[in-house]
């Protein structure tokens, strides 16, 4: 009924976090088996490889550890897990060390050979480390490279359907996988997982990350029973490419350096409105504009499209052409001219700020099972600055690897018999419950999509209010209902896309239906979850975050958990007699 296969080190996901988690464990511990499994194809699938920003690190003159903690923990409005928020930021610098010294990764440079570093918004210090504006495919392709010269077990185009506990149910066994070239289920034994499989709030009409992010990930942790924080916060990248119904290019992001270099964001008057919102203009904080921009849509204030315009032109058109090679194309290419005229832009839903609880040293409470990158939460709270997302992969990505390879050593058994029996009817219930849509009459998979990102984009979005997030439940019930007796009109399991259209879109119902009961439940407004009807940010010192978690019968249960703040309190600061920004005084 399926296949079994055995390992020490299993990775889920092929991104920042899963390349580089597998680089250190091979690293730490030389004769563990390490296996890599990835939905798509290796160096060629998530969302790391799309980065265009950069990378955030404390290495400019004046700059420091202390200040860059500061700007995640005000720019997280209070929320993040400080001692997680403190390791991203202190490890950024040894990570970029190692992505240019041992991984090979070459970034854009001064004339006296420094790094240079670009000005990102909602930071006091022009710290983005990038490579043009295509800084994630430089450190992909380069993270492959390492990977591929390296021993490690590669099952491409595996799709991970479920973790699976042991007989004992008190650890992790193993994860079970479909895979997708031969339609047959296979059963992964190891001793140390680690579900970096990203995120991807792709549930909304307008979105940025990868198709094939569906956050099973999340999914698969949710059914086991894991606590899951801040699922209410998603944000939204303010300028998504808006080019219209004639192309797939609506919703790629336009990168945050476009407004750090200066550029302006104009309504389809052409008026330049962000200082209405906000005194820093275009240079406030991603859900700031995100906001904004969603109120001029409101008001009908609006291009051809629906969205705004973001305009480059007034800083020179060749000099646009030669910063931001990669857009200029990109824009081209959906008959836009970004270095010379105007692209419309909408807000984009970008990034998942919640995840799965787990500690700085990325363990969940399942022994067996760590998580890194987008899919854990807790270090960036309410908003994730930007070149905070790809510096967060590859730093807990190379912590845990150090950890899974000192777990796995530390347990004494260096061969394969050491692995965890499953529990087997749970593999069983998962395969069945991963063909249900055979046994159900063909529909139309596609339309119910459609229905899920216009009710996400409608009710859940941008801005939020109670009558709008219970409108969004109950359509959520709907739809989830009406997937389940929607079948498919091919029974063949081998590279069927229909089916795996079918699982992801189970997976997003359920997270969504998370993320709007997270979002009811929290009663005021801080960073990327903005209520309408709770517009204030609430007291500070008092400051808590969502916990979801599901029941052994399915249900759901959010609770709410004070913020821990171990490092510093509101109204404190670690920089002492400092200035309050040393934006521009970096290059």
């Amino acid at each position: 009924m399926f296949e079994r296969h055995d390992t020490d080190v299993l990775i889920i996901g092929a991104g920042g976090a899963g390349l580089f988690s597998a680089l250190h464990a091979k690293k730490a511990a030389p004769d563990l088996k390490v296996t890599i499994a990835v939905k798509g194809l290796l160096g060629k699938c998530g969302c790391t490889r799309m980065v265009q920003g950069g990378y955030n690190v404390a290495l400019g003159k004046g700059d420091s550890v202390e200040r860059h903690f500061m700007d995640t923990i005000i720019g997280g409005k209070w929320l993040p897990h400080q001692a997680m928020a403190w390791r991203l930021c202190e490890q950024a610098v040894v990570r970029v060390r190692e992505l240019e010294n041992e991984i090979g990764c070459f970034f854009d440079r001064m004339p006296d050979g420094s790094l240079h570093q670009k000005a990102f918004a909602g930071q006091t210090y022009d710290r983005t480390v990038h490579k043009g504006d295509l800084t994630g495919i430089e450190i992909i392709n380069r993270l492959m490279e390492q990977v591929l010269s390296r021993d490690v077990e590669k099952l491409e185009e595996h799709r991970a359907l479920a973790f699976i506990k042991s007989k004992s149910g008190d650890e992790l066994a193993g994860v079970l996988f479909v895979d997708m070239r031969r339609g047959v289920f296979r059963f992964v034994r190891a001793k140390s997982v680690l579900m970096a499989t990203g995120g991807g709030p792709t549930m909304y009409r307008y979105h940025t990350p990868s198709g094939d992010k569906s956050m099973d990930g999340l999914a698969m942790a949710s059914r086991l029973g894991l606590p899951l924080r801040d699922m209410e916060m998603v944000q939204f990248h303010p300028t998504g490419l808006l080019g219209g119904e004639g192309t797939r290019m609506t919703g790629t992001v336009l990168e945050e350096g476009l407004r750090g270099a200066g550029g302006h964001l104009l309504d389809g008057n052409g008026r330049r409105f962000m200082f209405d919102y906000d005194e820093k203009g275009e240079r406030a904080t991603r859900d700031i504009v995100s906001r904004a921009i969603y109120d001029e849509m409101r008001k009908g204030h609006t291009t051809p499209n629906g969205g705004v315009y973001i305009a480059m032109s007034h800083l020179g058109p060749e000099d646009v052409r030669k910063r931001f090679k990669g857009m200029v194309k990109r824009c081209a290419d959906c008959g836009f001219d970004l270095a010379g005229g105007r692209v419309e832009v909408v807000p984009t839903a970008h990034y998942l700020m919640g995840g799965v609880i787990c500690d700085p040293d990325t363990r969940t409470e399942i022994p067996g099972l760590h998580v890194a990158g987008e899919d854990a939460g807790g270090a960036h709270g309410s908003n994730r600055l930007g070149g905070n997302g790809v510096a967060n992969s590859t730093v807990y990505g190379g912590i845990s690897g150090d950890v899974m390879a000192a777990d796995v050593t530390a347990r004494g058994d260096q061969s394969l018999s050491g692995l965890r029996d499953p529990d087997e009817d749970a593999i069983k219930f998962e395969i069945d419950r991963a063909l249900h849509p055979f046994m159900k009459k063909p529909g139309d998979v596609h339309a119910l999509r459609r229905q899920l990102m216009d009710l996400m984009w409608d009710d859940v979005g941008v801005m939020r209010t109670s009558e709008g997030l219970q409108r969004g439940m109950d359509r959520l019930k709907d739809v989830r209902a009406e997937l389940l007796e929607t079948g498919l009109a091919d029974s063949e399991t081998r590279y069927n896309m229909t089916w795996h259209d079918w699982l992801n879109l189970r997976s997003l119902v359920e997270m969504s239906q998370v993320i709007a009961s997270a979002g009811m439940w929290r009663e005021n407004s801080r960073g990327a979850h903005f209520r309408e009807d709770f517009p204030d940010s609430g007291d500070l010192e008092s400051s808590y975050f969502t916990v979801a978690r599901f029941d052994e019968t399915g249900d759901l249960a959010i609770s709410r958990e004070p913020v821990d703040f171990s490092i510093v309190k509101p109204g404190e600061t670690l920089l002492k007699d400092e200035p309050e920004t040393l934006v521009g005084q970096s290059n």
